[in-house]
């Protein structure tokens, strides 16, 4: 089985690179997230037309995820189970399914923003209700694998250069506890390999230039139950995704897709 997850970074202005690249990946189950569109419309025909069912939260706003699956799609969930609000409402930012046996989470962890902002102390408190969520996930008696935008580098040697970020969000103590936090439920963090450029970064901002000097980030994680994780062939960063197209054609997202094999 085929896993990936890949923050599109609005997936109808992607449509065409989603399709394109669900043809040449050919992931089974893909992890979406920052769909920028109201679910109802998320292009459903179009990966449809491939062989994936769908399931789409989203509210039109700068978030939104998605599971798209071509080995079954049952017992789905949207939001966490207590969520936080913010601004008084839930942000569309998880979604759960069971996928060809294995129990998948789509995850778009809150940015931060900035260490003295609400929505950091917001961030903190989501990343310790999905602590909970997956302590109850691993309690069932199948495999668990949890996707998606972390917003959050596991360790110094995830950024390019550490300096560059100073007291920034992304890379404190607090949010890498947050991820220990999960490992010490048992949960094993599956890591792509590294490629010719070293560490597999995923994400790159737009400006300076800083795709092709690959100044990047680590941010985008897969996370698993030890029968998933141990069964794990294969799991790297798919950084052609992220290239510029011809001239005229849609520019990428920001991020690459992260692609883990599986065989269970």
């Amino acid at each position: 089985m085929r896993i990936a997850t890949w923050n599109i970074n609005s997936v109808t202005t992607r449509t065409d690179r989603l399709v394109a690249w669900l043809e040449s990946a050919a992931p089974d189950v893909l992890c979406l997230q920052e769909l920028k569109v109201p679910a109802a419309q998320f292009p459903v025909a179009a990966v449809e037309a491939l062989g994936y069912e769908v399931a789409a939260h989203g509210d039109g706003r700068w978030n939104g995820v998605a599971i798209l699956s071509r080995v079954g799609l049952n017992d789905i969930v949207r939001d966490l189970p207590d969520q936080p609000e913010f601004d008084g409402s839930i942000e569309p930012r998880a979604i759960g399914a069971t996928c060809g046996g294995v129990r998948v989470w789509s995850l778009y962890v809150p940015n931060g923003r900035g260490v003295d902002d609400p929505h950091y102390a917001y961030k903190l408190e989501w990343l310790s209700v999905l602590r909970e969520v997956a302590r109850a996930e691993l309690g069932r008696e199948i495999p668990l694998a949890i996707l998606g935008d972390f917003n959050v580098a596991p360790t110094d040697a995830d950024v390019w250069d550490l300096a560059e970020f100073g007291q920034s969000t992304h890379v404190t103590a607090a949010e890498r506890a947050a991820l220990t936090a999960l490992e010490d439920l048992g949960l094993l963090e599956i890591r792509p390999r590294a490629l010719k450029y070293g560490i597999a970064y995923t994400f790159w901002d737009y400006r300076q230039l800083a795709f092709p000097k690959n100044k990047g980030m680590r941010i985008d994680l897969a996370y698993a139950s030890p029968s998933f994780a141990t069964a794990v062939t294969d799991a790297y960063v798919d950084r052609d995704a992220r290239k510029p197209g011809a001239k005229g054609t849609t520019p990428p997202s920001d991020h690459a897709p992260v692609v883990v094999d599986v065989t269970l």
